[in-house]
Parts: structure tokens; sequence; C-alpha cells
């Protein structure tokens, strides 16, 4: 993805919100795409063009991140979507990363770490701040196989079926009746949750449980 990169700010802290947006406007890698003050102004934000990150609060008054997640996603917006939050309870952490979130940074993080973070969830990592990074080893020691399975929604079931048959995302598509870009971010949910490097991968496991 070329730079500079995107941003969608959403907090409900208008103090916080505008450091938040000079911090980025002082980085040449980052671009300003808007703000949001809530998680129904993000959806509207939204509406005709995506950002390359949002930014997003959990704690806001109405829609919560974790709502406003959960709808950006059901939206199929294929956005980095980043957690900025100050809290670091464990079950906050792996809720939030278990429904698409692509990242989970809490606001005490340093500036310069924090515009780090960001340009490393543009290449495809997974940026979580250390204070939290243990919940997720920790988790995945105590999750076992099947697991992952049991916390699927019942579209990502059915998508998950359809994949072992060996379906492409044009087949799921029009068997699922929904768009491919849709499918794609199932897809990408999927991964996450099952974490799996490949579609072959979590088929495998999926039809070995």
């Amino acid at each position: 993805m070329a730079k500079p990169y995107s941003v969608l700010v959403v907090d409900d802290h208008p103090l916080l919100r505008r450091g938040i947006c000079q911090l980025l406007e002082s980085d040449s890698d980052f671009v300003l795409f808007g703000e949001a003050g809530s998680g129904i102004d993000a959806l509207a934000a939204i509406s005709d063009n995506e950002p390359d990150i949002v930014l997003l609060d959990l704690n806001m008054k109405g829609m919560s991140g974790l709502d406003t997640l959960n709808a950006l996603r059901q939206e199929g917006v294929t956005s980095r979507i980043v957690i900025l939050t100050v809290s670091d309870a464990k079950q906050d952490v792996i809720r939030l990363l278990h429904a698409g979130a692509d990242g989970y940074l809490l606001k005490d993080t340093e500036p310069d770490l924090l515009l780090e973070q960001l340009k490393n969830a543009m290449s495809g990592q997974r940026v979580v701040s250390s204070e939290v990074a243990d919940y997720l080893l920790e988790q995945h020691s105590e999750t076992n196989e099947e697991d992952w399975i049991a916390e699927l929604t019942p579209r990502e079931l059915q998508l998950l079926q359809h994949l072992a048959e060996g379906l492409s995302n044009r087949m799921l598509s029009e068997v699922l009746h929904i768009s491919e870009g849709t499918v794609k971010v199932h897809v990408k949910n999927l991964l996450r949750k099952a974490n799996a490097k490949s579609r072959t991968e979590m088929a495998v496991r999926y039809l070995n449980r």
C-alpha cells in the first residue's frame, strides 16, 4: 500500500482526538482521512470511501469500540482497524482481537512508538502493546484445537465449511450471495481466529477436528 497512509481517528474525547490527529499530521507517512466522535459518525465517514487505518477508541458513549468494530467488519470494511484505549484488561484485548481488530495499543504509548506501530500494522503485522502481549500467549497456550471453531459466527462457520470443500472466493461469493470483498473480510477473520497461516491449513484443521 502506497504512502502516505490515510487514517480515521475515532474517539469521543475532543482534546485527545485533536492531539492524535496533530501527531499523525506531524509524520509525512500519514495523512488525516478524518476524525469522528462516535461509532455512528465513523460509519458515516466511511460510507463512500475507506481509509487505510481506523484508529478506534474502545470505551465510547453510545456505540462502544467493539460495537463499532463489528459494524465496520459487517459492512465489509477492509481498513486496518487498530484499537487505542486505556484498558489493559485481558478480556478486552482477547475480545477485540477475536472480533477482527488488527492491533490493540494503549493510550500511554510513546508518540513515536505509536506511529511506528501503525506503520507495522500497514505492513501486515498485528500490533499489540507490550504490556498486554502476554495475554495472547496465555490464551494461545490455554486454547485447545477446537475452541476456535466454537467461537465462529454462523456465517463464518458456513464459509469455513465451503472453504473446506475447496471453493474459491468467487464461488463463495456466488453461493453465499455476498460480494467478493465481504468474502475476503470473512476469510481474513477466520484465519485470525484459527491462528492459521493459510486457507489450506485452516481447512485441514477443520476437517481433522
